[in-house]
């Protein structure tokens, strides 16, 4: 497992750090752009990308109440940070030779889905790969989640694990 748990400041952090065969502004249109967040990113972002602009994240084809959030930093193509509900979601690129290495750090507030959310972003940053790659993902979505999911039960200590697959809380 790629992620990591940690504490820091009284939340909880999951950390993850993958390094990608594309350069940072290629990198950075996929974490920006609707048309590329539509092949990785678990909702819709709407919102101008500009610090302290108000955001919304809906869940597509889902019933669920889209939440509301904000965008914190906006430093192309270096960090983008925003508040999603309670989380806040962290991501920085760095050059490294011909490709780019991102950071995801998803600071939480409920230890008990620590494990739920690590999976999911597993599985994002995953996809994350193959679309810049050009690829689709070999798998079906929730396919990824359930491979990675009890390895962040196992590595996680059992308070971070309360919480069960998407959808459940």
């Amino acid at each position: 497992m790629d992620g990591e748990l940690e504490q820091h400041e009284g939340r909880w952090r999951l950390r993850f750090t993958r390094r990608l065969r594309h350069p940072p502004q290629r990198v950075w249109e996929a974490l920006t752009a609707p048309a590329n967040l539509d092949a990785w990113f678990p909702t819709t972002i709407e919102g101008e990308r500009a610090p302290g602009a108000a955001l919304r994240f809906a869940h597509r084809g889902a019933e669920a109440p889209p939440e509301e959030g904000q965008m914190l930093r906006y430093e192309p193509p270096a960090v983008l940070e925003f508040r999603w509900g309670t989380d806040v979601l962290c991501f920085e690129l760095r050059p490294d030779g011909d490709g780019t290495v991102l950071t995801l750090v998803d600071t939480i507030d409920d230890l008990g889905k620590a494990a739920r959310d690590a999976a999911g972003w597993h599985e994002c940053l995953d996809v994350l790969a193959h679309h810049l790659d050009g690829d689709a993902a070999p798998w079906p979505p929730g396919d990824r989640w359930a491979q990675v999911h009890p390895g962040y039960v196992e590595a996680f200590v059992p308070e971070a694990a309360t919480i069960g697959p998407p959808g459940d809380g």
